[in-house]
């Protein structure tokens, strides 16, 4: 992992980054859509990230979110995280209501998932695999003051 990576994981942690983040979530999708995944919000970092298309499960169209994952075989790891916030994502409530979801992959490669909530042993099984890739997430734990949902995405 290169030095602009680390930099990028440690100031993670900081709740301004945070915020940044949380703001420039639109901007982010934006460029990653429109470069097939191969730029993100942060440049060419080594973090692997996707987008995932959820259905909304009150409007039933198509949402659209930039997340950071953890490979695990052939599956995705991704986190409910919601920057650190106290409530949940709207996308991981989606995926709770339907497991059916698309993810979009650097080189413009798209895949059908099924989400599937991470529980007990599972969950900590794949929490250190995402901890690797963001170190904040344990961050994240201790500024929302809830348990982070945790997503296992099976190609279908």
């Amino acid at each position: 992992m290169g030095w602009y990576t680390n930099v990028i994981r440690s100031l993670g942690h900081r709740p301004w980054f945070a915020a940044a983040g949380r703001a420039l979530v639109p901007v982010d999708r934006w460029l990653q859509q429109r470069t097939g995944g191969r730029v993100n919000i942060l440049g060419r970092s080594a973090l692997p990230t996707l987008l995932l298309t959820t259905r909304g499960r009150k409007s039933g169209l198509p949402r659209t979110v930039p997340l950071i994952y953890a490979p695990d075989g052939d599956n995705y790891v991704v986190t409910a995280s919601n920057w650190g916030q106290q409530k949940h994502p709207a996308w991981s409530g989606n995926l709770l209501a339907s497991s059916e979801a698309t993810v979009a992959l650097p080189g413009g490669r798209e895949l059908q998932v099924r989400a599937e909530l991470a529980e007990g042993a599972e969950r900590e099984r794949v929490w250190p695999l995402v901890t690797k890739v963001w170190p904040a997430y344990d961050t994240y734990v201790v500024r929302s003051g809830r348990e982070i949902r945790v997503f296992v995405l099976t190609p279908s």
